[in-house]
């Protein structure tokens, strides 16, 4: 187990590493001039290059990078051009917001669509199975801005159950999550149904069924958590997804979480925002695949860790 741990925290290293790499190199090819954007449009060309020397962006690549690396290795994730905030104080502002969003939206994913994929293989081939797969099927395409609109046109505006944006409340929580949850829903159950329809002809499957066992015993007891192995794995994945990749849904509802944040950096050219976002994005994303592993052979002792 030790060694294991071990393991997996160099190649997370080496995963974190190669990410930032990638991303300072795409950054530093966009033709966007962060100096010209912060000096504005009716600067001179000598307040632009000043800019640009006091920070650093008239260096050569490498001399950046590894200006960057060592920053980064104190902790610092740098200060944003615009609004001359240490980075890490504008993304810890954000997080708590980022990640009850998560929680709630995969929570919403897990309960719909688990549970449309559990009776789809149950009643397979029948038209409770083709409807539930069409539903999915339909969620899992929908744009995400049309899901939030609509859900905030019937239950804000026409119905007033729930408030039309913001944050603070439980209230303010259900819309987006659900926005989220509909879309997500549709690849766990289609995914649900698979595993439970490969679990349920295995042979430890009729052999419960043969010593007796009943329906529920066999189901929840032998076939869910033997089908549950590939959702765990996706769910590691949707951790770092939600942190970074619910721009659109934050837009909608007016909700303060890092995925914003990263929008408005994007469109400031703000590079150490984009930079720490990303990175904090793929560190949720290989933490959350590295909870998935450790929890699999949890649910089946057959999996080793080596």
């Amino acid at each position: 187990m030790v060694s294991y741990v071990i393991r997996r925290l160099l190649q997370s290293a080496l995963i974190l590493l190669g990410v930032s790499l990638v991303t300072f190199i795409l950054l530093y090819l966009i033709p966007a001039d962060p100096a010209r954007q912060i000096a504005g449009r009716s600067a001179t060309a000598q307040t632009v290059e000043n800019i640009r020397e006091q920070l650093g962006l008239n260096l050569p690549f490498y001399e950046q990078y590894v200006r960057y690396l060592l920053n980064l290795l104190q902790g610092d994730l740098g200060r944003s051009y615009l609004q001359k905030t240490e980075v890490s104080e504008l993304i810890a502002a954000r997080l708590p917001a980022t990640l009850l969003l998560m929680a709630g939206a995969i929570f919403c994913e897990l309960l719909i669509g688990l549970t449309m994929g559990l009776v789809a293989a149950l009643k397979r081939n029948t038209p409770t199975d083709t409807t539930l797969m069409v539903l999915s099927f339909t969620g899992v395409s929908s744009p995400q801005f049309v899901i939030g609109i609509l859900l905030l046109y019937v239950f804000a505006v026409q119905l007033g159950w729930f408030p039309i944006g913001g944050y603070g409340t439980f209230m303010h929580l259900v819309l987006p999550s659900l926005t989220l949850g509909l879309l997500g829903a549709g690849w766990y159950a289609r995914m649900m149904r698979s595993a439970m329809l490969d679990v349920l002809r295995q042979d430890f499957i009729r052999t419960a069924r043969a010593k007796g066992l009943k329906r529920v015993q066999v189901l929840f007891g032998h076939a869910v958590p033997n089908a549950l192995l590939p959702i765990i794995a996706m769910i590691g994945i949707d951790i770092g997804l939600f942190m970074s990749g619910i721009v659109v849904v934050e837009s909608v509802f007016g909700w303060p979480g890092i995925g914003q944040l990263a929008w408005q950096a994007i469109q400031r050219v703000d590079i150490p925002i984009i930079m720490g976002v990303t990175l904090v994005s793929a560190c949720a994303i290989v933490l959350g695949n590295f909870l998935a592993d450790m929890v699999a052979p949890l649910i089946d002792p057959r999996i080793k860790l080596r």
